[in-house]
């Protein structure tokens, strides 16, 4: 167990031999972050960190008869934002623990804020190709780079015509832009996505046809389809696997614990996706795939990408021609985006703001920057307050922070089995 201490937070980093499952719950009087492991043992040595930061001391116990409990005992009230990381750069698996001063330490109940404003969500869509790069090819003379970009001008107009959305292209016409350059783009306009749009292909004319979302793999665990993609995409310097100065910067990068929760978001928006795609074509995997494309490195921007279809195969060369498919595909990748939008809305964005309305919920109406959420609105006085589900959060576990049974939760947000989504919004109701 390592720790470390900054002005806003302090961070505990659990170093894991493998993956595993865990619990997380905080207790009052006296504050204290508890986490259970099952199935799990301290390894040898091991030595509990001393107080540093909101930390005042670590203890450690059995958890059943084969797990561990681990307890940290806090100076004060805590925010606690947890998640997990595979192994990388010669790090093990890890468990981060963020812990945040609560802004109200005597109450259960720890308060968010959120910046003043409604601003547009912000999409970066990138037709992959273009210029010398005319991507693959069907056998009835059809570019990839043709239909990338028809699909995205497309995209681009529906999300404009979106309320609380504003897209930009990284190209809009057939212009090559080299790989990094495209996920700069959008990291300099402070992009909330980044959506690349791509047509596949695969060699000797398989029978391979359908649709796929593909995010970001940093430890080369890629299915067959992916390997194939990296080597088939690396050939139009689509895929970067040289090991120059700048792939190891980008490595360094992917390392930082920031790609955590970006990598996190870019699955959450591909499930959405995905599952908007089913009704209009055969999908070619049923789940979000994992590769190593340049284009979805960007460390800060959550990134997937969309192959519409197999441009090799007859019949879905005959669809990407279509220009009715093409706006069926434009339309799934909206909707796709709109859900998770919706579900999981950034802070100070008109998806927040529409969410705060839904729950009875309103914004301070001040120029303060980071003025915080109201109490609730006389339309919903029974709220108490927002809660952001953070990785590996259970309801059992927000319902115990809050004081609050799992039912009343659950009907507060029309939720029809247990399970919840890291990054949604919960509204709690009063106890």
């Amino acid at each position: 167990m390592r720790m470390s201490t900054s002005d806003q937070h302090t961070r505990a980093v659990f170093e894991l031999s493998s993956s595993l499952d865990y619990k997380l719950f905080q207790l009052k009087n006296p504050d204290r972050v508890v986490l259970d492991f099952d199935d799990a043992r301290l390894a040898s040595g091991f030595q509990s960190p001393g107080a540093n930061g909101l930390l005042k001391d670590v203890r450690t116990g059995k958890h059943g008869k084969h797990g561990v409990r681990v307890v940290l005992d806090m100076k004060a009230g805590v925010q606690v934002k947890s998640f997990l990381l595979d192994p990388a750069g010669g790090n093990s698996h890890r468990l981060v623990l963020d812990l945040y001063p609560s802004s109200d330490a005597g109450r259960a109940i720890v308060r968010r804020t959120a910046p003043v404003g409604e601003r547009k969500v912000l999409i970066a869509i990138d037709p992959g190709h273009g210029g010398k790069d005319s991507g693959a090819h069907g056998r009835g003379g059809l570019e990839e780079k043709t239909v990338t970009l028809a699909i995205a001008k497309r995209l681009a107009a529906l999300v404009n015509k979106q309320p609380g959305m504003k897209a930009i292209l990284t190209r809009d016409d057939d212009t090559y832009i080299p790989l990094e350059r495209r996920f700069e783009i959008a990291r300099q306009h402070k992009a909330d996505m980044f959506v690349s749009i791509h047509a596949n292909s695969c060699p000797n004319h398989c029978s391979a046809r359908g649709a796929s979302v593909w995010v970001l793999s940093t430890h080369g665990k890629e299915s067959e389809a992916g390997k194939w993609l990296a080597r088939s995409e690396n050939a139009s310097d689509l895929i970067g696997v040289s090991l120059d100065n700048r792939s190891h910067t980008l490595a360094s990068v992917l390392l930082d614990l920031s790609q955590g929760a970006s990598m996190q978001a870019s699955k959450q928006v591909g499930h959405d996706v995905l599952g908007a795609l089913k009704g209009i074509i055969p999908l070619y995997k049923p789940s979000v795939q994992h590769a190593n494309f340049v284009v979805l490195r960007s460390p800060d921007v959550p990134s997937i990408l969309v192959e519409t279809a197999f441009i090799s195969n007859r019949h879905d060369e005959r669809l990407l021609r279509s220009s009715s498919y093409r706006q069926k595909m434009a339309d799934a990748i909206l909707k796709g985006l709109d859900r998770y939008f919706t579900t999981t809305p950034p802070q100070g964005t008109w998806f927040a703001a529409q969410w705060a309305k839904k729950h009875g919920m309103q914004i301070a109406s001040t120029t303060d920057a980071t003025a915080s959420v109201d109490a609730p609105s006389r339309a919903d006085a029974n709220v108490q307050d927002l809660h952001k589900v953070s990785s590996g959060e259970t309801l059992s576990g927000i319902a115990h922070q809050y004081g609050v049974s799992m039912d009343a939760i659950k009907n507060a947000n029309n939720l029809d089995g247990n399970m919840v989504r890291a990054g949604s919004m919960l509204a709690i109701p009063a106890g």
